[in-house]
C-alpha cells in the first residue's frame, strides 16, 4: 500500500491524553506541521471510535492499538474499526508482529472486506521501543532486539502487513533486509536534548529519518511543549533542511 509512502520523512503527531477536547485541540493546532495524528490505547479507550472520526476531519489517524489475539477476533476487532460509513477511518493501525501469520492475514483480509481500497495500512509492531534486551530475554526472546525485530518483520511482511513500526536503533537493518518497499513508523524518536521519558532505544529525528523511516511518531517534545505547534513545525524544518 502506498498511499501513506511519503516522498520524505514525515510526522505523526501522538495525542496521548485521555481528554478528547484536549486531543482535538492539538490536532487542530499542529496539522499544518504533522501528516498524521496518533490515537492510541489511552485515548481510544477513554473517548472510544467516535474521536477517530473527528480528528480525522483534521488529519489522517495512525489508530495505534496494538491488536493481538486469535485470528478471528483481530479480524472482528479490525472490521470495527473500520465501519466508519462516510466518515474518515484510520488510514493506518497497528497489530503486534508477535501475534503470527494467521492471525496478520486474517487482519488484512478483514481492512480489505471493510474498507476495500480505503482500508487502512497494517502495521505489524516489532519490538517496543521501551525494551532493553534484558527485559526482551525475560520474556524468553533470545538474541536481542535487533534479532527479534528481524524475524517478527520478516513473519509479518510475508503474511501481508504492509509495514512495520521498530525503534530507531533497527531502521537500517529492516532496509538493508527488505528494501525500500515495507513503510517503517518509527516512535522512541527524541530532539537532541529531550527527555528519554520511558524509552529505552531512542534516536533523533534527524538520524531516523537519514536511517530510512517514513514516518516519526513524536508524542511529549510536542503536546508537552508551550506551544505544541511551534514545536511540531521546529520538528519538520529541521527534516526538510
Amino acid at each position: 500500500m502506498t498511499a501513506f509512502k511519503p516522498n520524505r520523512c514525515g510526522i505523526i503527531a501522538a495525542l496521548d491524553t485521555p481528554d478528547p477536547a484536549q486531543a482535538l485541540g492539538w490536532a487542530e493546532s499542529v496539522a499544518p506541521h504533522v501528516g498524521l495524528v496518533k490515537v492510541g490505547l489511552e485515548l481510544f479507550c477513554a473517548a472510544g471510535p467516535g474521536v477517530v472520526r473527528q480528528i480525522a476531519q483534521h488529519r489522517p489517524v495512525f489508530l495505534d492499538l496494538k491488536f493481538h489475539d486469535i485470528p478471528n477476533t483481530v479480524a472482528g476487532a479490525v472490521r470495527s474499526v473500520c465501519a466508519v460509513g462516510d466518515a474518515p477511518g484510520p488510514a493506518m493501525l497497528t497489530l503486534h508482529g508477535g501475534g503470527g501469520a494467521p492471525m496478520i492475514e486474517a487482519a488484512r483480509r478483514a481492512a480489505e472486506e471493510a474498507a476495500g481500497p480505503r482500508r487502512p495500512a497494517i502495521l505489524a509492531v516489532t519490538v517496543l521501543t521501551s525494551f532493553t534486551a534484558a527485559q526482551l530475554a525475560d520474556t524468553g526472546v533470545s538474541g536481542g532486539p535487533a534479532q527479534q525485530v528481524l524475524r517478527l518483520a520478516r513473519l509479518a511482511l510475508s503474511a501481508g502487513a504492509d509495514g512495520l513500526v521498530c525503534s530507531p536503533h533497527e531502521v537500517s537493518l529492516i532496509r538493508d533486509a527488505f528494501g525500500e518497499s515495507p513503510l517503517l513508523v518509527v516512535p522512541g524518536v527524541r530532539p537532541a536534548g529531550s527527555d528519554k521519558g520511558d524509552q529505552a532505544r531512542v534516536a533523533t529525528p534527524e538520524d531516523t529519518a537519514a536511517a530510512g523511516a517514513d514516518w516519526l511518531v513524536i508524542g511529549r517534545p510536542i503536546t508537552a511543549s508551550a506551544s505544541p505547534a511551534q514545536a511540531a513545525a521546529a520538528i519538520a524544518a529541521s527534516l526538510a533542511g
